[in-house]
């Protein structure tokens, strides 16, 4: 059906927060096959003084009822040849895969019965996808639940924000009815539509008040992905989109804010930077892992190209989680090439990476290349001098484990050119502090590593407390006097 207009009196805008309080009722055409209904243990019986001639199976409910009511709605059950069941469990017709299960058949005999059957935006997409199954067309009667479905979905969900939420949360137990039905479009482009308006009409970045953020933050992600799509498609600005996929991995990603941070473990006697990634469950499934890793490939897939659309802490917070959910090579290699480009924005606590399966810590070595190219590419050199003391500030915190080896402090040091730092007084401090934490390095690895400062670099303050260090080779502390 095409897009409805909404209508009057509707809030169409997508502001309303007012408790739902609208619903349409069928009209009360009582068949006399039925008084009521009455459900024991497994089996839903129509009380009547005639007899049921019909065993419906749905999962594990056996709904005993009466031929023609149905066959009068229903053109699927019209159209099977009912036999006499010679099972034990006495049923007629099993229908297999049933959209919403044996709750959603329950209010489709209600209908059928002619009983009151209350549509609301909880029940409505599956009364829909269990209409269409069961063929409940206008061929077998006029205003059947078809029709009727269609019009509350069209007139009344569609108009609502939350309606509509609700319906497109519900749809995720209803693959592939919903799907096919074009319920699940409908509600994503209404989605979209209310939330496009909201962002022109203030012509701003998305703030804290917009309220529409924590509504599409409950939704799965395939269905993020298509509501965030289609507001991209719009028109939405860079930041809008990047506003929305950090509020989403805030809600989805716990392990992002908690235990992914690099951990001082000083006292009890350490004085080394331990890593570890403290929400990390061993008895984790195989299958929350799997939905974890999914979230994230799909958030990052949908990341804005243009620069500053999210923070570079968010970049490294999904970094580290994409490698803790053991998330593809090509995801990796993206995220790192992204915070190269935004290195300036990084503080040296976000770009500790947890050292989790013993992997590589070679990262920042990594993130630092891609720095580089960017900055050959684009002939700037603005950004240097900030990342070199990001860099010298980084490795002051790894020279504090005690497992670091030489060679790689030596790499990372030596990553940036020679004329990058304009003083070297933050990479001595990052020697002095791997000196005292690895106090058994021979005379021969203490001259190499301070072989990757340049003493005339120093300040006056950092010249005076190297002359008095016993930590530094006899060599240096003579060039610094």
């Amino acid at each position: 059906m095409p897009h409805p207009q909404s209508p009057v009196g509707s809030d169409a805008d997508g502001t309303d927060h007012q408790p739902y309080d609208q619903s349409i009722v069928v009209p009360n055409k009582l068949i006399l096959a039925a008084d009521s209904f009455e459900r024991k243990e497994l089996s839903w019986f129509a009380t009547t003084q005639i007899p049921a001639d019909l065993a419906i199976q749905v999962q594990d409910v056996i709904f005993n009822v009466h031929k023609y009511p149905l066959v009068s709605k229903c053109g699927y059950i019209r159209q099977l040849e009912l036999q006499p069941s010679i099972s034990k469990f006495r049923h007629d017709l099993k229908l297999e895969k049933f959209p919403g299960g044996p709750d959603t058949f329950e209010m489709i005999l209600q209908f059928c019965y002619g009983l009151p059957a209350d549509l609301n935006p909880n029940n409505i997409a599956a009364l829909r996808c269990a209409s269409e199954y069961l063929e409940m067309t206008e061929e077998f009667e006029d205003g059947n639940l078809i029709t009727k479905a269609e019009a509350f979905l069209t007139f009344v969900v569609l108009a609502s924000w939350k309606d509509t939420i609700t319906v497109l949360k519900s749809c995720e137990t209803l693959s592939p009815w919903a799907e096919n039905l074009q319920i699940v479009r409908r509600c994503c482009d209404s989605i979209a539509y209310k939330a496009s308006r909201e962002n022109s009409s203030t012509g701003e970045i998305v703030s804290e008040e917009s309220w529409w953020l924590d509504d599409v933050a409950t939704l799965r992600i395939d269905h993020f992905m298509r509501i965030t799509t289609a507001i991209k498609a719009k028109g939405a600005k860079a930041e809008i989109i990047g506003k929305c996929i950090m509020h989403y991995a805030g809600k989805w990603l716990p392990d992002m804010d908690e235990g992914l941070e690099g951990l001082r473990g000083y006292g009890f006697g350490k004085s080394e930077l331990q890593f570890s990634v403290l929400r990390r469950k061993e008895e984790e499934s195989a299958g929350q892992n799997k939905e974890q890793r999914t979230i994230i490939e799909s958030l990052v897939s949908m990341l804005p190209s243009q620069n500053g659309a999210v923070s570079c802490k968010f970049l490294l917070q999904m970094l580290k989680t994409a490698m803790v959910y053991s998330a593809s090579p090509a995801l990796i290699t993206d995220l790192e090439k992204r915070i190269g480009l935004m290195l300036e924005d990084a503080n040296a606590n976000d770009l500790l990476i947890p050292n989790y399966k013993d992997e590589d810590q070679g990262l920042m070595l990594k993130i630092l290349d891609y720095f580089l190219m960017h900055e050959q590419q684009q002939q700037q050199k603005i950004g240097k001098t900030t990342v070199s003391k990001l860099l010298d500030n980084y490795l002051a915190e790894i020279a504090r484990d005690p497992n670091l080896s030489i060679t790689k402090f030596q790499a990372l040091a030596e990553s940036l050119p020679e004329n990058a730092r304009s003083c070297d007084d933050g990479l001595y401090r990052a020697i002095d502090i791997y000196l005292k934490t690895h106090p058994s390095l021979s005379e021969h690895d203490r001259r190499r590593l301070c072989k990757i400062m340049n003493c005339e670099k120093l300040s006056f303050d950092a010249c005076m407390h190297a002359a008095q260090n016993d930590r530094l080779p006899l060599r240096i502390v003579v060039q610094v006097t």
